[in-house]
């Protein structure tokens, strides 16, 4: 029984540092084919708790065959079972290592399972979801980092504008503006300084699922088409530029982010400060958050 609970024990380590090998690569994006460690790793872990459980099925459970009829089971069969698990306990002599490879397998392997919820988003630093690299004064420049003046933003167009000098990757970065008739503006009391010459400006990503908006609907009828909106073509969420970024249609379930915008001495636009809500998809916490810079 010596080599078999070795053997045992050796295949729930390797399980273990298998597992432990698939939360190496899950972290490391610098690996290559990761994809396929994550597999390979993965499999070997449950492969080698499989074969454990063989070994052990085989040379460390004791297998009693007996001959009896179906039917109730006769009184002493109690005993006979009681002796067969006491054999067993008897027969396993490094119980020991085998309980704590057991557990070390059982570790890493629940660790593997759980690494990939950590992608969900950050478990502890939540306020890192509502901060953005925009504040007081940063200018707004297209992609090729020019300065956007505010005679750029023409009606009936939309333009994507970035926070100069920081990363246009970010989530918090891309910005659109559109210009509306100032007359027509409804925006909340606070904000009606946001808007100089009926420029506003929202945040690029949808509340809905994260997409990218893309689409400026500007009616060419007005008596009979829709008033001016900001489009999601994923989804379809609309929002209401002269409102605030109100959600007029779609799944989305809150307004977009507003960006303050002020118009320096050069003509060229500027942030007032930061959004007004935290940028992206809604969170648990979203609507009790506020964004910082």
């Amino acid at each position: 029984m010596r080599r078999a609970e070795l053997t045992v024990a050796a295949l729930l380590l390797l399980a273990a540092a298998s597992a432990a090998g698939f939360v190496v690569v899950y972290a490391l994006d610098s690996i290559g084919h990761q994809t396929q460690l994550l597999g390979l790793t993965l499999g070997a872990a449950f492969a080698c708790v499989a074969a454990a459980l063989v070994v052990a099925g085989r040379h460390l459970v004791p297998v009693e065959d007996g001959e009896d009829e179906y039917g109730s089971p006769a009184p002493e069969a109690v005993d006979q079972v009681a002796e067969v698990v006491e054999e067993g306990a008897v027969r396993m002599r490094r119980r020991r290592l085998l309980a704590g490879a057991g557990a070390a397998a059982g570790a890493a392997i629940g660790a593997a399972l759980l690494a990939p919820v950590v992608s969900l988003g950050p478990a502890f630093d939540l306020a890192a979801l509502a901060r953005t690299p925009w504040r007081r004064g940063r200018r707004l420049v297209d992609e090729a980092g020019a300065p956007i003046p505010a005679a750029a933003v023409r009606p009936d167009e939309f333009v994507t504008a970035f926070p100069e000098g920081a990363d246009p990757e970010e989530i918090g970065s891309p910005v659109i503006l559109v210009r509306l008739d100032p007359a027509r503006l409804r925006l909340p009391a606070a904000r009606r300084t946001w808007a100089p010459e009926g420029i506003v400006g929202y945040s690029k990503i949808c509340t809905h699922a994260g997409c990218a908006i893309a689409l400026y609907r500007a009616p060419l009828f007005e008596p009979a088409e829709q008033p001016p909106g900001l489009v999601c073509p994923c989804h379809y969420s609309t929002f209401d530029p002269a409102t605030g970024g109100t959600v007029v249609f779609g799944p989305a379930g809150r307004a977009l982010p507003q960006l303050p915008i002020r118009i320096d001495r050069q003509g060229n636009l500027r942030a007032g400060g930061t959004f007004s809500g935290p940028v992206g998809p809604s969170w648990w916490g979203v609507r009790r958050g506020r964004a910082t810079s």
